[in-house]
Order: C-alpha cells, then structure tokens, then sequence
C-alpha cells in the first residue's frame, strides 16, 4: 500500500526528519539527510514548499509525475507546490553529497521574484527532464548554495531576506541558462522530436480525435511524446520561435482556412469541426491571428 504525506512548512520538514529547529521559518538547505527510521518504498509526498535539489550519492529510483529516473551525480531537479513525488525503492539511500533547499511561498511573495517565479517552467518539467550540469556549472550553484547557507547563519536583520532571495533567484536565472545549454547540445534529438510532434498534431487534426474529443492540449502532446507539457514547449520555442500552444493554433488557423474557402459550412459547423464547443471562441483565435473574423476571410476570396 503506498504511504502517502504532505509537507505543510520548514518546521515540519525539520521535524518529520529529526533534524534542528530551522535557522529561518520560510527556507532551509539540508546538506545531509540524517539517518532515520523511515521506509521509503511505495512513499507519495505534496509539498507545500518550492524544492530545488542537487544530486550527490543517493541511490535507488525516484519518480516524479509519470516518470520513473536513476538521476546521477551533477543533476537537478526543480519542485513547486502541490507537486506529487514518489520514492519506489524500498532500498533507498539518503543522499549525503548534494543539497535540496526547500523554501515556502511566502517567502518570495512580495519580491519581484514571487512575480516572476511561474516563468521558470523546469519547475513543471518531469523527472526525466532534470538539468545535468558540468563541474564548472555546479561550482557555480554551488557557491550560491553557499551564500544563502551563510545568510541564514547570521542573525536575521533587514537585508537579510533581500539577499537571500536575490541569491535564490541568481540560481534559478543560472539553471534557465543551463537548460538552454542543455537544448542547444541535442539538437539532432530536439529536432527529432519536433518533427514527432508535427506529425502527431497532424494526424490528430485529420483524424476523428478532433471531433470526438475537442482540441489537444499542450498536456496531451507532451504525453503522446513521452514528456511534460512544459519541456515540449519549451523546446519548440528554442527550435522554431513558436510554443507548443502557438502551433497548434497554427494548425487550427491553418486548417480553419481550408474549411472556409472549400465548403458552405456555417461559421459555427467550421468551429464544431475543429473541435470547438463555441462558435465565439474560434472567432476570436481566428481574428487574433489574422485579424479579419472568419466572414471577412471568407467574403475576401
């Protein structure tokens, strides 16, 4: 039967894991995971905190999403709140080498960076799609990982959030840095998954899926290629300029034009046919992109 536990704050992550009182209510970096009596096999976690975590030593398999990865030494990954993770390996070990930093919300609420934190999409890449940096690069995290750790050793003053914050957000501007690093050296692999992705959105838009089940979702399309909705459109971007979400519509435009010049069908039976439960919202995607409505389109030609 498989254990299941929410992490709510710092406090009880330190408490749950037997370890001191933390040095700041809202984050902690835990170097080393003390020794516990704690089965890991079959264990589902939600958090309730950001995670960051690098890899040392730890051994046994973790999944996370619909993903199942032996991580090495050198990776990260990247957890937001409401998350679910699951430790499988019921032979486990803790990992002693690397460094989690774990940090609730309210932390970087009225920061600039609490605005800015939903662009960093590794946050909802799956497991499988964990950042492996070289040596060089993990010197550098590694030496942020220091700063915050000295920050929060120091008694807490007025700059003391600021600059822990600052230093957070110097590492997840690397880690964006890093993941383009890591696109750019598969190309040959990302460009094989673009052209996957064509395909599929291909033959779903000349297939009956479109009718029977509405337009596909960037989920969906991630799925059928084995990765996060998040991954796959990034890696579009950094491939063609263009997200996942804007090629579909694309496809929709696309396939949208075909249907007004070469039927009578009502604007509305052009809409149903392409999987759209509302007249009104193709109407509007249409003229967003092309700036005429679809009677316009039509009537000019």
């Amino acid at each position: 039967m498989t254990d299941f536990f929410r992490l709510k704050s710092i406090a009880e992550l330190h408490s749950m894991f037997g370890l001191e009182k933390p040095l700041h209510p809202l984050i902690t970096i835990i170097k080393e995971w003390p020794e516990i009596d704690f089965d890991f096999g079959n264990t589902k976690m939600v958090s309730d905190l950001y995670v960051l975590g690098m890899k040392g030593n730890a051994k046994g398999t973790f999944k996370y999403g619909r993903n199942s990865y032996d991580y090495e030494e050198g990776t990260l990954v990247f957890m937001s709140p409401n998350q679910v993770a699951q430790f499988d390996d019921a032979d486990a070990e803790a990992d002693k080498n690397g460094w989690s930093i774990f940090f609730h919300p309210d932390l970087i609420r009225k920061s600039i960076l609490g605005k800015t934190i939903k662009t960093y999409s590794f946050f909802n890449y799956g497991l499988s799609e964990a950042l492996h940096v070289s040596d060089k690069e993990k010197h550098m995290l590694n030496d942020l990982v220091h700063r915050i750790a000295i920050e929060l050793q120091q008694n807490i003053d007025k700059h003391s959030q600021d600059l822990i914050i600052a230093n957070l957000e110097s590492i997840l501007k690397y880690c964006h840095r890093y993941y383009d690093r890591q696109f750019y050296t598969r190309t040959n692999l990302n460009k094989d998954l673009v052209d996957r992705f064509e395909s599929f959105i291909e033959l779903y838009f000349s297939s009956d899926e479109l009718k029977n089940n509405g337009l596909p979702t960037v989920g969906q399309c991630g799925t059928a290629l084995n990765m996060s909705g998040s991954y796959l459109s990034d890696l579009l971007k950094l491939e063609t300029g263009r997200s996942a979400k804007d090629h579909i519509h694309g496809f929709i435009i696309d396939k949208a034009k075909t249907l007004l010049l070469n039927s009578n069908s009502t604007i509305g039976e052009v809409a149903y046919d392409l999987g759209f439960k509302y007249a009104q919202h193709f109407s509007k995607l249409f003229k967003s992109k092309t700036g005429i409505s679809p009677s316009s389109y039509r009537n000019l030609n």
